[in-house]
């Protein structure tokens, strides 16, 4: 009877860790920092696979639990836009990356926007006399996390407009253990899966070595908090990189990828008001008949991350939710007078609002991309449509990338024509692991106590198992024996 209780006891323990385990565009003004030197591609032949291909990217990838559908939501959607979490459409996605962190020279980390994130009362809340409570968009992003247990929820620090501090906070041992430090306090106080880092961006070989330095605090933090705890749990590391190679080509890439999770791939923003020509915004190929089109394209960059030794399952592909505008143009590969307006900044329309009424849509098959062009206003708007995230998500597939990722939600159209709804489905088989509930160490009571009240299932007994006291687990595996 002894050792069935010491059986069962240990496959009690066994069970438990088991289930932890389980269980502008940005606000760019400049993305001049983003591009390169205009080049002169020549296209592959039958648009051939990233030629790595020797390395990781030859391998075929087995996606133990699915492939990731991740999508950023920016803390300042709640504001012009109206957009608040609950509008996210969980089921299509894997993961929420919330946007954006401000970090300080020392490493210090803090919020953007305390009032967005931390303390802005939806209808929904009920205050319950307590002063200690979360509220924001961040409660509501927990409350999500709890009611869907495949999302998984990052904090993202950087991003174009705070990415200025950076390089100094990498620059020494006690700011990278400051950073470090204050990132896993946001994941404990604030029911996150991790962390992605959006650094734009390191522009020398040191600040490249420092930023492996600074991957690798973050790592040992965040496996040393899971240790204590959540054991067994996985805490996520990702960084959102460049497609442009006078970014990504300064970088370590294959030390980074020893502590990476996740390369964002940032595919988007090719072409702009900083050039002379029109370009398309994301296209996947370069164009042979009109190169002045494609300064820029994403094959090319994922055939140099592959070479560079970073793990092919590892890149989530970036896809823009919105378009880029060109006013007083012939079209592809012409110069043109201005961007015009936009959605929220100029030159800048999100998706949901494409195509203008009057202009007509296309696809350039050759560089696999989409975009609208209105003769009277001579207007050309480039953007991705549905029939292109299709084609982007069997190029990713093909080529046994990790999924797709999304610039940022509030763009998208919903139904049969959301991009991130159709990436979905085009993937098929969706990231399934499991988020982390419990962070009993949280400064907030009712995200420390998992918010009570805002179940919308009933707990399993595994998860009920983990909330009780040491003293009653072992009463009931004690009753399990005596009926085993």
């Amino acid at each position: 009877m002894l050792n069935k209780f010491l059986s069962l006891l240990f496959l009690g323990l066994a069970v438990s860790t088991a289930w932890l385990t389980s269980s502008t565009i940005l606000t760019r003004q400049d993305v001049q920092q983003n591009k390169v030197n205009p080049t002169k591609p020549t296209k592959p032949p039958n648009h051939p696979k990233p030629s790595n291909i020797t390395g990781p990217g030859n391998a075929t990838i087995k996606h133990d639990y699915g492939y990731k559908n991740f999508v950023y939501f920016a803390n300042w959607d709640i504001y012009q836009r109206s957009y608040n979490p609950q509008q996210i459409p969980v089921s299509e996605v894997t993961h929420v990356l919330y946007a954006f962190w401000n970090l300080s020279p020392n490493g210090s980390v803090y919020n953007s926007d305390t009032y967005a994130d931390l303390t802005k009362q939806f209808a929904t809340d009920k205050p319950d006399g307590y002063s200690n409570n979360l509220y924001g968009s961040l409660k509501q992003l927990y409350i999500l996390k709890k009611r869907n247990r495949h999302l998984k929820t990052l904090m993202t620090v950087g991003g174009w407009t705070y990415s200025s501090n950076f390089a100094a906070a990498a620059s020494t041992e006690s700011s990278r253990a400051k950073f470090a430090s204050d990132v896993v306090s946001f994941v404990r106080d604030l029911g996150f899966d991790g962390v992605d880092i959006d650094w734009e961006y390191p522009s020398d070989d040191t600040q490249a070595g420092n930023f492996v330095l600074l991957l690798a605090e973050v790592r040992q933090q965040l496996d040393k908090y899971a240790e204590t705890n959540a054991p067994g749990y996985h805490f996520l590391l990702t960084v959102a990189c460049s497609a442009g190679p006078v970014n990504y080509k300064k970088l370590h890439l294959a030390k980074m990828n020893e502590y990476v999770d996740n390369w964002n791939l940032m595919a988007y923003d090719y072409s702009g008001s900083w050039d002379k020509y029109v370009g398309h915004d994301a296209n996947l190929y370069p164009s042979s008949s009109n190169k002045l089109s494609t300064p820029y394209n994403t094959h090319d960059a994922i055939s140099d991350y592959l070479k560079a030794g970073v793990s092919a399952s590892k890149i989530v592909l970036g896809i823009p939710l919105y378009g880029r505008a060109f006013v007083g143009t012939a079209g592809l590969g012409q110069p043109f007078q201005s961007i015009g307006s936009g959605t929220t900044e100029n030159g800048i329309w999100d998706f949901k609002a494409l195509p203008k009424a009057g202009a007509v849509e296309k696809i350039d098959r050759e560089t696999v991309s989409s975009y609208s062009y209105d003769a009277s206003t001579q207007t050309l708007i480039s953007y991705d449509n549905v029939e292109i995230v299709k084609q982007k998500v069997k190029y990713l597939q093909s080529n046994g990338l990790g999924g797709a990722m999304f610039w940022e939600a509030s763009g998208d159209k919903s139904g049969s024509e959301s991009l991130i709804g159709s990436a979905a489905n085009a993937l098929g088989t969706l990231d399934t692991k499991e988020n982390l509930l419990l962070y009993p160490a949280s400064k907030y009571r009712n995200l420390a106590d998992g918010m009570p009240g805002e179940d919308n299932m009933e707990m399993s007994m595994l998860e009920r198992r983990s909330l009780m006291s040491a003293t009653e687990e072992l009463a009931e595996i004690e009753q399990d024996v005596e009926h085993a």
